[in-house]
Parts: structure tokens; C-alpha cells; sequence
């Protein structure tokens, strides 16, 4: 079994898509089998049995098979029904024992002759062997093989026995991935959500890693770029230079956080985090994480959102709006082209109208009101 590569297979098939596929191709050849599969849900519990597939993602199965396949009639017929008829005992097998067909469905009990007669035999799964092997997470998979004719002897079986110490342990990577990406993916949605970005730079602003929207940004280039040297700057070059003093003093002794306005219309903004390396990556270390918010909304568009939330004057949302995304009284009067002292009598307005107590709370205020998932 050995020789026949199993163990690099089974290695591999952590990273396969689907996983285990040369595995069990491997598993089919070195048992003389007409069919040979891995079935398992990446996630413990669930409801659903193996070879059903359900929406809810932790009652997933995946079925990977190398070999004769059911005949499409007969597998479209299990899908719809057979799956909640079939009778066989998958967690109740003792974990690491292989079993043979007679100690699975008993012979002259109905709906275990029935399920032989109906889905099997015409499947050419005369002889069947299975083993169940458990991870410590608590998920389970099968291993099977069958044969149209002449059983399985005492070797086959030690054989595919002897593979559940090793089957253990790449289960369990494979959990563990599969837990990772999903975490990864639900955090990408929210981040998505909210209309966030991120990139990963080193201590000199090169761009290490990023993600698909923060790839797109760069693409773009109409207000982040790669510079040719693959440090990150910008079509602006007011913001280039106020990107590269806040990476420089970030790579030497700041530890706090660098916020820098992007762009203003389109509303983009971008803070930059110092990040430890994480213990034991393969990948260069980053110094730094840039994460970019923008605004899928126009200024225009979110004055009149404020002035219908909170019953502004026109002149006062654009003020809140400009208030709301951190200018200061004298920016703001200065971004809108109105005296200071006009802008303050516009935020006593403001103020009132919303119940802010001052700044603080006026930003508190837009930033948790409906326009924050508008």
C-alpha cells in the first residue's frame, strides 16, 4: 500500500480542490476496487447523512469517488429519496473497524434487502467495505470500496485498516483549513459590507498582500497606486507625500494609528495600523496594515440622506457632512466656502436639531444612524 504512493496522496489531498482526489483514485487501484470514496462533512454535526447535500453550509458534504458511479437514474433517485431510506449505520461504526457489507445491512430485514435490491446490486456494490475515521474535532469521514464480483479478502481489509492512523491527522489539517477559509470569508463579506479595503505593506510601503477590493483599488489607480518599486502611493501627490510620512513614522517609533483623507469626492479614507509579523508566517513579514473605507455614496447623495434623517437645511447637511467625516469648524467652513462664523451658527443648528451634544456626538450620531449600511 505504501508503494502505491497512498501517503503522498493522502498529503496532497489537503490542498487538493476537490481534496483527496488522487487519494482515492490511489485507494480504488491499490484495493482492486470498481469504486472507492471519501465522504465527509467538513464541519461536526449537522443533520444530513453522507451523500446528501444540504444548503447549511456545516451539514456540506463532500463525496469524493474514483471509479464505477452509480447510474444517473439510480443516483438522481437517491438524492431525492434513497438518502432518507438509507438504512446504513454510519455513526454508529466503531471508528478506525473496517465492516463488511452482511454487518451493515442484515440480511431479512426489509428495508435492509430492499435498500441492497433497489440501490446497490444495480450499482454493481455486491461487496462493500467501510471504515470510519474520526478527528479529535469531532468530524467523521468514510472510506468505501466496492466490487461487482469476488470479495474483499483479509489483506484488502488490514490495508484500509491501516490507513485510519493516517487518515486521522489529514482530516484534521483539513478541518482546520476549512475553518480558516470560512472564518476568512465570512470577515471578507463584513469588510465588504461596510465598504472596507485592506493591504499589508512592509516597513518601506510595499504592497505585500491585499485583497480583491483593495486589488481593485490599485488597479485603478485613480487615487491609490503601486509605484514600479511596488511601494504604495497615490495619483495625488499631496497624499502621496502625506502616505509616505505616515508609513516612514509608523517604521520607526509611532505606534498609533495614521488616519489620512484620500479623496473628498468620492469620500475615501484610508488609516494606517502598525501589525506584528505573525508568528511562524511563510510569507514576508508586514510592518503595517492599510485599511481604506470609501463612501458608495456621493456627497450629494448623503446631504440629502442627512437632511431627511434629521430635517436639515441644505447648507446645514453639507455641513454635518463635512463635520461628520472629521474636518474641524474652521476646515469645514473653509471646504465649503462659507466664514467661520457662519459654520458655527450652521452647527448650534445642527446641534439642535439632532440632539448632539457637540462634535463627538454628531459623528456618533451619522456613523450609527441607517446611513452606515445605506
Amino acid at each position: 500500500m505504501a508503494e502505491s504512493g497512498l501517503i503522498e496522496a493522502l498529503i496532497a489531498g489537503v490542498s487538493e480542490t476537490p481534496p483527496w482526489r488522487g487519494f482515492v483514485e490511489r485507494l480504488r487501484a491499490a484495493l482492486g476496487a470498481d469504486y472507492a470514496s471519501v465522504t465527509f462533512r467538513p464541519f461536526a454535526g449537522g443533520g444530513a447523512p453522507p451523500g446528501s447535500d444540504g444548503e447549511d453550509p456545516p451539514s456540506r458534504v463532500i463525496h469524493i469517488a474514483s471509479g464505477r458511479e452509480w447510474p444517473p437514474l439510480f443516483a438522481a433517485m437517491y438524492r431525492r429519496s434513497g438518502h432518507v431510506e438509507d438504512p446504513l449505520p454510519y455513526f454508529e461504526l466503531v471508528e478506525g473497524r473496517v465492516y463488511a457489507l452482511p454487518e451493515l445491512l442484515r440480511a431479512g430485514e426489509p428495508a435492509h434487502d430492499a435498500y441492497r435490491a433497489r440501490m446497490l446490486a444495480p450499482s454493481g456494490m455486491n461487496q462493500l467495505r467501510m471504515m470510519r475515521v474520526a478527528e479529535p474535532s469531532g468530524v467523521s469521514a468514510w472510506l468505501t470500496a466496492t466490487r461487482e464480483a469476488g470479495d474483499f479478502g483479509r489483506a484488502e481489509e488490514q490495508a484500509l485498516a491501516g490507513l485510519a492512523p493516517l487518515v486521522r491527522p489529514a482530516l484534521a489539517a483539513f478541518v482546520a483549513l476549512e475553518r480558516e477559509r470560512t472564518a476568512a470569508r465570512v470577515a471578507g463579506e463584513a469588510i465588504s459590507r461596510l465598504n472596507f479595503a485592506w493591504l499589508t505593506l512592509d516597513g518601506e510601503g510595499r504592497v505585500l498582500d491585499t485583497d480583491a477590493q483593495g486589488a481593485e483599488l490599485l488597479a485603478q489607480g485613480r487615487v491609490l497606486r503601486r509605484g514600479p518599486d511596488g511601494r504604495l502611493g497615490a495619483a495625488s501627490r499631496e497624499v502621496a507625500r502625506a502616505i509616505g510620512e505616515a508609513i516612514a513614522g509608523l517604521a520607526r517609533t509611532e505606534t498609533r494609528p495614521r488616519a489620512i483623507v484620500l479623496s473628498r469626492e468620492p469620500w475615501l479614507d484610508m488609516l494606517l495600523v502598525p501589525a506584528g509579523p505573525a508568528p511562524g508566517a511563510a510569507r514576508p513579514a508586514h510592518a503595517m496594515i492599510a485599511y481604506v473605507h470609501a463612501d458608495s455614496w456621493s456627497s450629494a447623495d448623503r446631504c440629502d440622506q442627512l437632511a431627511q434623517l434629521f430635517d436639515l437645511l441644505p447648507s446645514e447637511a453639507r455641513l454635518a457632512l463635512a463635520l461628520a467625516r472629521g474636518m474641524s469648524i474652521a476646515e469645514a467652513a473653509a471646504d465649503l466656502g462659507i466664514t467661520v462664523e457662519s459654520a458655527r451658527t450652521y452647527s448650534k443648528r445642527i446641534y439642535a436639531k439632532t440632539g448632539a451634544r457637540g462634535q463627538a456626538d454628531l459623528v456618533r450620531f451619522v456613523h450609527r444612524s441607517v446611513l452606515g449600511i445605506a
